[in-house]
């Protein structure tokens, strides 16, 4: 079965922002992604609203027909009201301090583990599936199996860093993390970074990889390619690495 590809939208919202109005329409783009064969959306809301606004959220939801992915902390209430009120198909629990310009470490699910443990069991009770964001780490992952969290989503920066420089010893942390997460049974998803150039090489090698979350460099690619264009190449690398 192909992984999942799902479009981060957040710097779509950025270039709104950077002008005002409603050009580029946000909702149209997020419902033409998935006419052009995207099969999730993801957004990341911050509490300063920068790109993905609250009320994008609320928007969208009725809107889309694919797996909708909100990311962000729990530690902000109304990031928890917001997942709790829009109920998308999956949330994933991001540790970003305020004002991180965007996320750069997974949960510390040893010291964290109480509060995720009661966090997720509110999510999971409003029928909504979990996901941790997880450096490549047994010891986290093993961590994120007892707050009884649906999936991990790998953060795969430090692949991407190391890719073109070794790529064979980049992806070795991330198959150890995926091999051990499938022994606990849970699932796997990826995202930060990942390009067409390293995509492909890191679906292959990460058994059970279910989504991937792509956004910066998607979006980037796009104004190259277009955005129908540019899916399709992203869906390809996916599809051959079955």
């Amino acid at each position: 079965m192909a992984t999942k590809l799902s479009v981060n939208i957040n710097k779509i919202a950025t270039l709104r922002n950077a002008r005002g109005g409603n050009v580029p329409d946000l909702l149209k783009f997020a419902t033409d992604c998935e006419r052009y064969g995207a099969e999730g959306i993801t957004v990341h809301p911050r509490p300063d609203e920068r790109h993905i606004r609250y009320q994008d959220v609320v928007k969208l939801k009725p809107l889309l027909t694919t797996e909708f992915n909100i990311e962000g902390n729990p530690k902000e209430k109304k990031f928890v009201d917001l997942v709790l009120k829009t109920k998308p198909a999956q949330v994933t629990l991001v540790p970003d301090a305020l004002g991180q310009l965007t996320s750069n470490h997974g949960w510390d699910t040893v010291t964290n583990k109480d509060y995720l443990k009661s966090i997720i069991a509110e999510f999971k009770s409003a029928g909504i599936r979990t996901s941790i964001f997880v450096d490549a780490n047994i010891k986290m992952i093993e961590g994120a199996k007892e707050t009884g969290t649906d999936r991990i989503e790998l953060y795969t920066e430090s692949y991407a860093k190391d890719y073109s420089i070794n790529k064979e010893r980049a992806i070795q942390p991330f198959i150890a993390a995926a091999n051990w997460a499938m022994e606990l049974n849970l699932g796997i998803n990826a995202g930060h970074d990942l390009s067409l150039e390293n995509l492909n090489y890191f679906a292959k090698n990460i058994k059970g990889l279910l989504e991937v979350s792509i956004g910066h460099a998607l979006i980037s690619d796009a104004i190259y390619f277009g955005i129908e264009n540019t899916i399709q190449l992203y869906l390809r690398q996916l599809k051959v690495a079955i």
